[in-house]
Order: structure tokens, then sequence, then C-alpha cells
């Protein structure tokens, strides 16, 4: 297994060689685990998430959840609510209003994939494009 740290996000991803076994989880298929309070009432520190790699095909719309990267900050990997398509990328911000490590401290994010939904504690699938939880 690979880990990707950063401020906001702990991701551990796992190796597309050993993803690619009957046993194991498709390579197009990760687990993420939130770290810090950007993205609650949604999301908490410590939910595990399971992440669809994006794809070519993959489209990405307004109120989706989605792992992501700034290209001002490429060392940062977080996740974060899509508000729209902008230029270079998507502009994106977290559901709490209070924490600001988002496009308005950073700019257009490119997507890594789309959040499918929680695996821990609670598994469900998230709200869709446009709703929010809480």
């Amino acid at each position: 297994m690979g880990i990707v740290r950063s401020a906001t996000l702990l991701a551990v991803i796992t190796d597309h060689a050993a993803s690619s076994s009957p046993a194991g989880p498709p390579a197009w298929l990760f687990r993420v685990r939130v770290s810090g309070p950007s993205m609650s009432p949604t999301l908490r520190s410590g939910d595990q998430l399971l992440v669809r790699a994006r794809g070519r095909r993959t489209r990405v719309r307004a109120g989706d959840v989605v792992l992501a990267r700034f290209p001002a900050r490429p060392d940062l990997l977080v996740v974060k609510r899509v508000v729209r398509a902008v230029e270079g990328g998507h502009w994106v911000e977290g559901d709490n209003p209070f924490v600001t490590d988002d496009s308005r401290a950073f700019g257009p994010a490119v997507v890594v994939g789309r959040v499918v939904g929680r695996l821990w504690p609670s598994p469900h699938r998230l709200p869709g494009p446009g709703g929010r939880r809480g």
C-alpha cells in the first residue's frame, strides 16, 4: 500500500499490482481517510471513504464530493465538494464555511476521483449533486 499525506487528508491507496488479483479490489477503486474538519458536517475526521478514480469518461458535476489536488499545492490531496467547472479544472469548497483550505485559497483543483460513499464508521452513499447532508 502507498500512503499519501497532507494537512487535510491521509489517503491509503491500494497497490495496483495487488489490486489486480481476484481477491483484491479493482485498481480504479481506493480508500481514503479524512483528516480535519473542512467537510463537516457531511464528513468528519477519521471517516474512511471509497473513491472511484477519475477516468476519461467520468463526469464531474456540481455537488459531487471529490478527491482533488491543487496545481498551486501539488502536495495537498483534499476531499471537497465541486462548486463548478472553471478554466484549469474545478472550483471546489469544503462544506464547513469556517475552513478555507480549498479553491478560495489555492484556486482551481484537478479532480483525482469521485467519492462513492463512506465505508466507516457507518457505511452509506454520499448525497449526489446539489445534495448536502446535515
